[in-house]
C-alpha cells in the first residue's frame, strides 16, 4: 500500500509538472534574448511554408532587432506560399517596423510563391538572386482563375490588360470575385506604398501570372539582383528609404552581420501547429478526460488530457480550423464512448466514427496540402476507434449471454441440502448460508433439493429422490 501511494505522489507531482509545461509553452510570451551587437544586420529565413511559427519567428526577429538597434533587417526567402492570416500579420509586422526591412529571394532556385509575393512587395526594398521566381499570388481558395488566361497585355512594359471592366464581369462565383477582389485591393495598396509595378501585381494575383527575376527587375516589381548576400549589402549602400515618412540613407558596408536562428519556442510552435500534431493531441486530451471521468482519482490521464487540450486549443487558435469539422470530431468521439456506457448494437458507435471520419476530412479549412490532416493519420485512428468500438461491443455481448455467477440469480438450479427444520419450516444451506425453504413436498433433514427460484429471503425448492 505504502508503495501505491508513494507511486500515485510521483505521478501526481509528473502530471503538474507537465501541466505547468503546456501552461508555460502556451501562455507565456517568451522572445529569444536579441545578439548582444549593436548597429548590425540581422539575417532572418523564410524558409518552406509561411504559417504560425515562421510568422511569430520572424515578427519577434524583426521586434529584437529594432531593440538591439539593428540597421536593417534581411529576410532571406524560399517559400511556395502559406496562410493568408499568417501572411497578413508577417506584413503588418514589417510595415510597421522602424527599421529597414529587406526581402531577397535566395539562393538560385528559390521562389517567393502565392503569399510569398505579398511579403516581398510589403518590404522595403525587394531583392531577388538570378535563376529564382514570384507570382502565383491567386487565393488558393479559388479552383481557377476569374480572367481568362489569353487576356491581350496593354503593352510590354506592365503586362496589364485592356478591358478594366474584364474584372467586374469575370466568372466565377460571388465569393470567388470578392476573394480575388480583396487579395488585388492588398497588394495594389502594398505596390503603391513601396512604388513597384502595381499593374503586374494585380496581373499575380487575378491570372496566377509568374516571372523571373531578370523580368521582375524589367517590370519594376522588385529593386535590385544581387547574386549572393556581400553582392546584395554592397548595392544597397546609400540607397534611400521611406520609414514612417522620413527618408533614410542605408549605411551598411561595415555593419557586423547577426544570422538569427528559430529558438526552441518557434521550433516548439512548428511542432504543435502541425495539423496532424494538433488533430492527435486533441484527441489524446479528449480520451485523456474520458478515462479520468470514467475513472477519477487516477490523476494522470487527467492532467495529461487536460495538457494536450490546452495545446490542441492554442495551435488550433491559429490555425485554419472549420468548427463544424471541430464539432463532428467531437460528435463523433462522444457517440462512440456513449456506445460504451450505453449499448445500442452499433448505432451509436457506427454514427459515431461516421462523424468522426468526416469531421477530420474537413477540420482545415483550408486547400493548401501542407495544412492538410494526412488521410493516413485520418484512417489509423478512424480503424483504432471502430477496433476499440468492435472490442467494447464484444465485450457487452459476451457479458450478455454470460450465466450468472453473483447475487440471487446465481442461486437457481443449485443443489442443496435440508440442514434441519425450525418450527417446522425447512432450512437449507447453500455456499455456506442457511436459507428458508418452501416445497410443495414435505422435507426431513438430510433430503435433497434443487432451488426453482429466490424470492427475498426464501427459496422455492424441488426435491430431488435419492439414489440408490
Amino acid at each position: 500500500m505504502q508503495t501505491q501511494s508513494a507511486c500515485a505522489k510521483y505521478l501526481r507531482l509528473l502530471s503538474l509538472l507537465l501541466l505547468l509545461f503546456g501552461l508555460t509553452c502556451t501562455l507565456t510570451p517568451f522572445s529569444a534574448a536579441p545578439p548582444p551587437v549593436s548597429g548590425g544586420i540581422w539575417v532572418l529565413d523564410l524558409k518552406g511554408v509561411l504559417g504560425p511559427a515562421s510568422t511569430d519567428y520572424l515578427s519577434r526577429g524583426i521586434d529584437d532587432a529594432a531593440k538591439a538597434g539593428a540597421r536593417a533587417v534581411i529576410i532571406r526567402i524560399d517559400t511556395p506560399g502559406g496562410l493568408d492570416l499568417s501572411m497578413r500579420d508577417l506584413v503588418r509586422n514589417i510595415l510597421g517596423s522602424p527599421i529597414p526591412v529587406i526581402g531577397y529571394v535566395h539562393p538560385g532556385g528559390a521562389r517567393a510563391a502565392s503569399a510569398g509575393t505579398y511579403v516581398l512587395y510589403a518590404c522595403h526594398i525587394a531583392a531577388m538572386s538570378p535563376a529564382t521566381n514570384l507570382g502565383a499570388a491567386t487565393p488558393v481558395q479559388i479552383a481557377s482563375p476569374t480572367l481568362p488566361a489569353s487576356q491581350p497585355e496593354r503593352d510590354g512594359q506592365n503586362g496589364a490588360t485592356d478591358d478594366k471592366d474584364t474584372a467586374a464581369n469575370a466568372p466565377g462565383t460571388a465569393m470567388e470575385r470578392k476573394l480575388i477582389n480583396d487579395a488585388v485591393a492588398y497588394i495594389r495598396g502594398l505596390a503603391e506604398l513601396r512604388g513597384r509595378n502595381g499593374d503586374w501585381a494585380e496581373q499575380a494575383v487575378r491570372q496566377g501570372a509568374s516571372i523571373a527575376s531578370s523580368r521582375a527587375m524589367e517590370l519594376g516589381v522588385i529593386d535590385l539582383i544581387a547574386s549572393d548576400l556581400d553582392d546584395l549589402i554592397a548595392q544597397l549602400e546609400g540607397r534611400t528609404v521611406n520609414i514612417a515618412g522620413q527618408n533614410r540613407t542605408l549605411k551598411l558596408a561595415d555593419a557586423p552581420r547577426v544570422e538569427l536562428q528559430p529558438d526552441w519556442r518557434s521550433e516548439f510552435l512548428a511542432v504543435i501547429t502541425n495539423p496532424n500534431v494538433a488533430y492527435v493531441l486533441m484527441l489524446l486530451g479528449i480520451y485523456g478526460l474520458i478515462f479520468e471521468f470514467s475513472n477519477p482519482g487516477v490523476g494522470l490521464p487527467g492532467i495529461v488530457g487536460a495538457v494536450c487540450i490546452l495545446l490542441a486549443l492554442y495551435a488550433f487558435q491559429v490555425l485554419p480550423v472549420s468548427y463544424a469539422g471541430l464539432g463532428l470530431v467531437i460528435l463523433g468521439v462522444a457517440l462512440m464512448v456513449a456506445e460504451a456506457f450505453a449499448p445500442s448494437f452499433g448505432v451509436l458507435g457506427l454514427g459515431g466514427l461516421i462523424a468522426f471520419v468526416v469531421g477530420s476530412i474537413i477540420l482545415m479549412d483550408t486547400q493548401l496540402p501542407a495544412y492538410q490532416i494526412a488521410l493516413p493519420v485520418i484512417l489509423a485512428l478512424a480503424l483504432s476507434s471502430a477496433a476499440m468500438l468492435i472490442f467494447m461491443l464484444g465485450m457487452v455481448w459476451r457479458s450478455r449471454h454470460q450465466a450468472v455467477v453473483s447475487g440471487i440469480d446465481a442461486l437457481t438450479g443449485v443443489n442443496a441440502v435440508v440442514e434441519e427444520l425450525h418450527e417446522g419450516q425447512p432450512l437449507v444451506r447453500v455456499r455456506g448460508e442457511l436459507w428458508q425453504a418452501d416445497c410443495t413436498e414435505p422435507l426431513q433433514p438430510g433430503d435433497p433439493v434443487e432451488i426453482l427460484t429466490a424470492r427475498g429471503l426464501r427459496l422455492s425448492v424441488k426435491k430431488l429422490r435419492r439414489e440408490t
